[in-house]
């Protein structure tokens, strides 16, 4: 045998183990994809009873006394210290709300910059802003007289004279001390509103095609409408033939919102304030045909032409009355 190949063979038996590690490890750099090969054949030759005895064992672990995975003692560590932590958040958030709301007054807005001039709104209110019945049918004209009883339930007189005071007419009513004190309110009788406040005519003029229709300001705290001028209201038609509306009546007086009535102190101290009203008696509309109308009000510092709100100092509705 020659002597350089024994040699040889001596050495390859004489290989230390770090070799044959490395040697191992070359084989894997070589066959990147040959451990995964390996971890995919385990899986698939584990049985569906397999998995379901493994996903067994780590839901309850007998032998360990653990369930997901981990003992009670560290289940209640790591629930005490999300306890804790959520505890702290919500009593920062608490807090916070609790400092914020020291700076508001639950009886005025702190900010008002942005508060517009009243919107309107009418009375009744059934289906939207379509008020359409026949006189002859007086189930479709019902349900709106039905809808003013209700609404003007609030303005009784008895009511009236009992809950609130008698004031001067033609200046605002203001009140001092402390926003905290309860503000008196003036009376309004639903007797002002004369034909149309259902006690001489009961159904409003429904049942004659002449419907009364109530308008109303909303409610601004501490405004002072028309800057010492009462606000009156006017309607017209708002397109089409202006001859379909031919008479309109006012009340109370020439249809305005008397001072006195303002300003509106808030619902905490004006308890028992009524919103003033202005009642339209549409006693000749034409019949059998749809009539916009547009009511308005008017007075200093009162918006009403703004197209993008149909509600600001107006309001726009349609009149269709049946014979």
């Amino acid at each position: 045998m020659d002597r350089n190949s024994s040699i040889g063979g001596m050495e390859g038996q004489l290989r230390s183990p770090s070799q044959e590690v490395e040697n191992k490890d070359e084989e894997k750099v070589q066959d990147p994809d040959r451990e995964k090969d390996e971890l995919k054949a385990d899986m698939g030759s584990k049985t569906w009873a397999d998995l379901a005895g493994e996903m067994k064992i780590f839901l309850w672990n007998p032998e360990e006394r653990t369930c997901l995975g981990r003992t009670a003692k560290s289940w209640g560590l790591i629930l005490l210290f999300y306890f804790i932590f959520y505890t702290c958040l919500a009593g920062m958030f608490a807090f916070c709300l609790y400092v914020m709301l020291l700076t508001l007054s639950p009886y005025t807005p702190r900010f008002r910059d942005r508060v517009s001039p009243p919107g309107v709104m009418i009375r009744p209110y059934l289906n939207g802003f379509t008020i359409a019945f026949n006189v002859s049918q007086p189930n479709t004209w019902q349900p709106y007289v039905d809808s003013m009883h209700h609404f003007l339930a609030a303005y009784d007189d008895k009511l009236q004279e009992e809950k609130n005071i008698e004031c001067v007419p033609g200046q605002y009513f203001i009140q001092g001390g402390n926003d905290s004190e309860e503000k008196k309110a003036c009376q309004f009788k639903r007797s002002l509103l004369q034909n149309c406040s259902g006690i001489e005519d009961p159904t409003f003029g429904y049942s004659r095609g002449q419907p009364c229709i109530l308008l109303k300001m909303n409610r601004i705290i501490g405004y002072r409408p028309g800057a010492g001028v009462p606000v009156s209201v006017d309607c017209k038609v708002q397109k089409g033939n202006e001859s379909h509306l031919r008479s309109v009546d006012f009340y109370p007086g020439n249809g305005t919102f008397d001072l006195m009535y303002y300003p509106y102190y808030g619902k905490f101290t004006h308890v028992n304030y009524t919103s003033p009203l202005v009642a339209m008696h549409f006693t000749d509309v034409q019949k059998n045909y749809l009539v916009p109308i547009q009511c308005r009000l008017n007075g200093k510092g009162i918006i009403n032409d703004l197209n993008s709100d149909r509600f600001l100092g107006r309001i726009i509705f349609t009149l269709n009355i049946g014979k």
